[in-house]
């Protein structure tokens, strides 16, 4: 009975914001913030790391986010609040998960905005060489600012239009490199034989193709972004299976398929992180305006997920400050039902990305994701956790039947978060990726801490508005 009260309270205290997001908004929300950098701009940093291998790169990280949605999918049915995950964690955890869950996405939310952002520098250096890449970065954040600003409404049609240029692009893409592979002659170098050709399948050995699994992460990170969204759906209990389903085929689908095509037509070794691999297939095919369009739509990508990961990091830092872990200010919905003050608080990625980008405009995309994917993958591993409590207490419970249930529990969640684990233990022997460990561990000590001393200085208001309370009766 006291769980259930508590779970009332965190979703009575994030009451206010407008519930108007339709089904095909949320799916296109949770595609467009995992169909962005990860797979324009990432991809060829996949593709440079395990060369072919990147496939099963890809597909392992592919097991992981399914398992990790079939979790989040039965605990967001059962309570549908943009706290989400980070309220469940307080519920059927402890405090100190709620807190350092919902600040750790928050920041890394942050710096993903701003590994967007950079992206768009990148992108823009193909019509604008000489243009530098702060220009962009501040003339981007500001209109993504104010649609964010302005509604729910207006975001979630901005998102529907992004995403929905994305999945057009991408078929596209697929039919052309598909009409290509299959008309090519045995003199283009196009083809299956580029799977195996420059060193074989697994250049760089199981090794290579390990660390890759990383950043195939990375590129599916935001997909959960369908719990947080839930709450400002119009009927959650039905929009977000169908929004879960949809939205996991489609970035299996893309991924996976775009990827074996692009390998076929680019070789391996011809894949990087300066310049799309997208936009790379096109300048190889030699279609007059094909690379062009195609550097719009990855523009657009990240332009969509940048909309995506500001809306979900406002949100997040919405719900700490209405559980008392943030300033109450940050709380405080403007006359359209927007938190506008932790909006503007979630746009510091944006700061971090144009230093970034003047100072090391080279490393700024590689180091940008390292420092953001831990406070991330750390929110997918406690999401694991504390699915393991939520089925066992809401069973304790007699809650009713949900429509989504996760299949295989326990061991499929604990195999979910095994894999994970290693995963990012793994980047410690990546001297690509090692900074996510370097900077995540003090960050996850740092917020402990700040956590410890919120307790006590929560504990000892309330018991000084106790004592106040006696003295006056």
């Amino acid at each position: 009975m006291k769980l259930n009260e508590n779970l009332q309270n965190i979703i009575d205290r994030e009451k206010g914001l407008n519930k108007t997001l339709k089904t095909s908004q949320l799916t296109m929300i949770a595609i467009g913030g995992a169909i962005g950098t990860g797979l324009f701009l990432g991809s060829g940093l996949a593709i440079g790391t395990a060369g072919p291998s990147v496939i099963i790169s890809y597909a392992i990280g592919a097991i992981i986010a399914l398992l990790l949605m079939g979790c989040l999918a039965e605990m967001t049915v059962a309570h549908p609040t943009s706290g989400s995950f980070g309220a469940y964690a307080e519920s059927y955890l402890n405090r100190w998960s709620g807190f350092t869950v919902r600040y750790s996405y928050w920041f890394s939310l942050v710096c993903a905005i701003g590994t967007e952002v950079t992206a768009v520098a990148i992108y823009m250096k193909h019509w604008f060489p000489t243009v530098p890449g702060v220009v962009w970065v501040l003339l981007f954040s500001a209109i993504l600012i104010y649609v964010n600003a302005s509604s729910v409404n207006m975001f979630g049609a901005v998102e529907y239009w992004f995403s929905f240029l994305k999945i057009v692009a991408i078929i596209g893409f697929i039919i052309l490199a598909t009409y290509v592979i299959v008309g090519a002659d045995a003199s283009s170098n196009i083809g299956a034989q580029n799977l195996t050709a420059h060193s074989g399948f697994f250049p760089n050995g199981v090794w290579g193709m390990w660390i890759a699994i990383f950043i195939s992460l990375f590129s599916y990170l935001s997909i959960e972004m369908i719990a947080v969204s839930a709450g400002e759906a119009k009927d959650p209990e039905k929009a977000v299976p169908i929004a879960l389903r949809s939205a996991v085929i489609r970035l299996i689908l893309f991924y996976l398929l775009t990827l074996s095509l692009m390998l076929m037509i680019v070789p391996w070794t011809a894949a990087g992180g300066d310049q799309s691999p997208f936009v790379k297939v096109m300048e190889i095919l030699n279609i007059p305006g094909a690379a062009g369009i195609m550097n719009f739509v990855v523009l657009v990508a990240a332009l969509s997920a940048m909309n995506s990961q500001l809306y979900i990091s406002t949100r997040m830092m919405f719900s700490l400050s209405r559980a008392g872990y943030a300033p109450k200010a940050f709380g405080k919905l403007s006359k359209k039902k927007v938190p506008t003050l932790a909006l503007f608080t979630s746009a510091i990625g944006i700061g971090i990305a144009t230093i970034y980008t003047v100072v090391a405009p080279e490393k700024a995309f590689t180091q940008m994701i390292s420092i953001s994917s831990f406070g991330a993958m750390f929110a997918w591993f406690m999401i694991f956790i504390t699915h393991l409590s939520f089925r066992k207490k809401w069973t304790e419970m007699g809650g009713r039947k949900l429509p989504v249930r996760m299949i295989g529990y326990p061991y499929l969640t604990v195999i979910g978060a095994v894999l994970l684990v290693s995963v990012v233990l793994s980047t410690w022997f990546s001297p690509m990726f090692k900074d996510t460990l370097i900077l995540g561990f003090p960050w996850l000590i740092f917020i402990s801490i700040a956590y410890f001393i919120w307790k006590r200085s929560s504990t000892k208001d309330h018991d000084q508005k106790i004592e106040t309370k006696d003295h006056t009766m």
